[in-house]
């Protein structure tokens, strides 16, 4: 097992508090050293909080330890390629590095959508590595929909048949 995949090992741990708390199980940690200096999971509805994306938690964490907004020399590693707010953050902490697990074709903005971490016109551009552990990555964001899925279906029929039994 290499440096990346033991770094995304532990934001697919982060991922998973996530699905515990049926959020959308995105995980991400921020190495500086060789050490993990922050953690950070979504927690978008739990915390009713839009801002509350895995990335930008982990971010305000890293800042604190680090003591400047700079992330310089760190390595941030997530699961699902970044949304645009969080790719915006990324590139304005001057992260150096950016390890995504899988891609997002529907709303990621490290290269499916498009590409602001790698983008000519800002004046800071991050260094971007795809497909660690994409499979894992990969599965859980299925699972967690399929489940999603088949809750949705049981309150669905259950209505119907509440419904039904008043008719």
């Amino acid at each position: 097992m290499n440096t990346d995949e033991t770094f995304m090992r532990e934001a697919l741990r982060q991922a998973k508090k996530a699905y515990a708390l049926d959020e959308t199980p995105i995980g991400c940690c921020i190495v500086y050293g060789g050490k993990i200096i922050a953690r950070g999971y979504n927690r978008r509805n739990t915390d009713r909080n839009p801002l509350a994306h895995a990335e930008i938690t982990a971010i305000r964490k890293a800042s604190k330890v680090i003591g400047d907004w700079r992330l310089e020399e760190c390595t941030l590693y997530v699961t699902l390629e970044p949304c645009p707010m969080c790719a915006g953050a990324i590139v304005q902490a001057r992260v150096t590095n950016c390890v995504i697990g899988c891609m997002n074709p529907k709303a990621g903005c490290a290269g499916s959508v498009t590409d602001l971490l790698r983008m000519e016109g800002f004046n800071h551009r991050v260094n971007v590595t795809t497909g660690v552990m994409e499979e894992p990555c990969s599965e859980l964001l299925k699972s967690f929909f399929r489940e999603l899925r088949e809750k949705s279906k049981r309150r669905h029929t259950s209505s119907e048949e509440d419904t039904a039994r008043v008719i």
